[in-house]
């Protein structure tokens, strides 16, 4: 709040243009006394006394002599005048130099003694700013204390780079994850990322979000890799997320098979009912001799056995998978056995080295995946199918157009008999999971640039 203007009788010593006036009074008299000296008196007598002629009071000597005195005079009588201004300029200077460099501890008086009145309501409103400034700054202080107290403490690992993929900040999770707690700050992003596995490079070379896993410390770990590019301080920037999803999907992974056990439960009474029905009914026209009516009975138990049968068949597939019998495999007959079931377009080059795998697991997981693919509502033509060789690893990877997944659906494709379809059972994927995991490897998915989804089986080479 502004403070109120001082009296006006109490200020009027101070006014600028009083002193001005007293100042153009006191040269005035100076100038007079000085020309009345040197064309009136005692100049002229000791002139004539000297015996030489006096000056004339109007002439050009003695007006440029009266000028040339009054030179230092006038000087003097400036820079007292102008002395409270000179002052109070410095004190703006240094104060606005301070606020430059981030200091505004600095402030100027708001009514200093021997100030200019005049100038007083400009020091109350540079002091009413300089504390407005403070108050402000002490905010922003809190709050960035505040935040990157939150930032550093958060489970989830945070990495912002710039453009040349240098690392601008990464909070202690990602300082643990990725170079066991040392500082990340200044250094490139690929130096840090040097020794760490292959599955976390690739995530972070992607351009778009996944879920992904990694071996760490003899333990596979399940990521959700969530990246946002924007501008900081007018150059681009990305920001990568990584969250933990072990834990979440260990509890989802319990809930998913108590769900199964439902669905079976629901599955058996829905079907064991009508059997005991029917078989009582089948007794009871034995009993009375209908025995014209006892074989369609028959028939009906057989339907709902066949029926029960069908459904438990594809459980047990996933449940009775054997340990998988590792070979040499030619990619090119291997490949061309797929196209016999679902249409894809090959991308690249098969690797010329034949893989080692077992070949009947990995087909009847690629089957899945390409009848997803194709179920996702992707064009034919959309679907593809490339295998590579990066580093240590085999990776087959399988894509579509069809319209990729949430950020909720990747976090929960990986868990046991999920599925986005109303009448799926959910085995595509973990099959997948399945046997990718029993060859050493791991599964990951994410979606594609330009619309999609990609879902990638890795496994060792040796």
């Amino acid at each position: 709040m502004r403070e109120p203007d001082p009296p006006r009788r109490a200020r009027w010593h101070r006014s600028l243009r009083l002193r001005l006036a007293l100042c153009l009074i006191a040269a005035a008299v100076a100038a007079l006394s000085i020309h009345l000296t040197l064309t009136w008196w005692p100049v002229p007598r000791l002139m004539a006394a000297l015996g030489h002629e006096a000056l004339a009071p109007w002439s050009a000597t003695a007006l440029a002599l009266t000028g040339a005195l009054m030179l230092p005079i006038a000087w003097g009588l400036a820079s007292l005048l102008l002395m409270p201004l000179t002052r109070l300029l410095r004190a703006l200077e240094s104060t606005v130099l301070s606020y430059r460099d981030g200091e505004f501890g600095s402030a100027i008086a708001a009514d200093p003694p021997g100030g200019l009145s005049e100038l007083s309501s400009l020091m109350r409103l540079h002091s009413e700013l300089g504390q407005a400034l403070r108050e402000q700054r002490q905010h922003l202080a809190q709050r960035e204390l505040l935040l990157d107290t939150v930032v550093q403490n958060t489970p989830v690992a945070l990495v912002l780079t710039d453009a040349r993929e240098r690392i601008a900040y990464a909070n202690i999770a990602a300082r643990q994850l990725m170079d066991r707690g040392r500082g990340l700050a200044g250094r490139d992003l690929d130096e840090v990322l040097s020794q760490a596995p292959d599955d976390l490079r690739q995530a972070f070379a992607g351009t778009q979000d996944g879920l992904f896993s990694v071996v760490l410390d003899g333990e596979e770990e399940r990521f959700h890799l969530s990246l946002r590019d924007f501008r900081l301080q007018g150059q681009p920037h990305r920001l990568r997320l990584l969250r933990g999803m072990t834990r979440e999907l260990s509890r989802q992974e319990v809930a998913s098979w108590k769900r199964v056990i439902r669905v079976i439960s629901h599955e058996l009474n829905n079907s064991l009912a009508p059997i005991s029905s029917l078989a009582h009914s089948g007794a009871e026209l034995a009993r009375r001799g209908m025995h014209e009516r006892v074989p369609g009975v028959f028939a009906s138990i057989g339907d709902r056995a066949q029926h029960l049968h069908q459904f438990l068949a594809g459980y047990a597939s996933f449940a009775k998978l054997p340990a998988p019998v590792l070979a040499p495999v030619e990619w090119a007959p291997f490949i061309e056995s797929l196209g016999a079931h679902y249409p894809f377009t090959l991308g690249g080059a098969l690797p010329a080295a034949p893989g080692r795998f077992d070949a009947a697991q990995m087909a009847q997981a690629l089957i899945n995946l390409l009848k997803n693919a194709h179920e996702s509502g992707s064009a034919p033509e959309g679907v593809s199918l490339s295998v590579g060789a990066p580093r240590e690893d085999w990776r087959i990877e399988v894509g579509d157009r069809g319209p990729g997944m949430t950020e909720t659906q990747l976090s929960q494709a990986l868990l046991p008999f999920y599925s986005t379809k109303r009448s799926g059972s959910g085995l595509g994927l973990a099959l997948a999971r399945e046997i990718a995991e029993a060859h050493g490897g791991r599964i990951a998915m994410g979606n594609r640039d330009g619309g999609g989804l990609w879902v990638a089986i890795s496994w060792p080479r040796s």
